[in-house]
């Protein structure tokens, strides 16, 4: 079952990224994203990206966040990346993103972003962050977005709230703190792993 859930995993570095990886893949969660404000991320993405080519037969997908620019995704495309997460919605990163045929998540707030993110070629939106826009406001810019736009919420979003969220209709998710920060262990990044597809999927029924 492939999860609408994106392991953010900020602040890793590449002598750790595999044997969290392992973990995070173990728990069912097949997204990866290694922002670019982390220890070395290109590093870690080709890293990553080799490993799992190799022992996961490619079906991870692997990329980066925090993407500001389209020389950045070019830098991701070169490492073996193959998703890019922005925290904003820039057009010449998007653009860039799929002339690469990289799958594109820029981060919006407003229609007006949504829009034009979308015009652009993303391959989906990321609501960020999700717990300022708040679930109302998501359904009314739900209402106008084209059918089967796939909005991911990021921030703020754990299985605390999964079921909310899940209830107004949102189709993913971006798991950052509630899933790594830096110093946990692999098998604690794991433990936590397991509890979010755990409350997803009890969500999601």
């Amino acid at each position: 079952m492939n999860l609408p859930l994106v392991a953010i995993l900020r602040g890793v570095t590449p002598d750790e990224i595999l044997a969290i990886a392992d973990e995070i893949v173990g728990a069912g969660i097949t997204r990866i994203e290694v922002p670019l404000n982390s220890p070395e991320p290109l590093v870690s993405i080709a890293k990553l990206a080799h490993h799992c080519a190799e022992k996961h037969d490619g079906r991870i997908l692997v990329g980066a966040g925090t993407v500001l620019t389209a020389e950045e995704v070019r830098e991701v495309h070169a490492a073996g990346g193959r998703l890019v997460v922005s925290p904003n919605a820039d057009v010449e990163v998007v653009h860039e993103t799929r002339r690469l045929d990289m799958v594109s998540m820029p981060g919006i707030v407003t229609p007006t972003e949504a829009f034009a993110a979308l015009a652009a070629g993303a391959s989906g939106l990321k609501l960020f962050p999700a717990t300022q826009v708040g679930i109302v406001n998501m359904k009314a810019m739900q209402a106008v977005l084209p059918p089967g736009t796939e909005l991911y919420a990021v921030g703020g979003i754990g299985a605390d709230n999964f079921a909310e969220w899940r209830a107004a209709g949102v189709h993913g998710a971006g798991l950052g703190s509630a899933l790594y920060t830096p110093g946990l262990s692999a098998e604690q990044v794991g433990e936590r792993a397991r509890t979010l597809v755990a409350a997803w999927n009890a969500a999601s029924n």
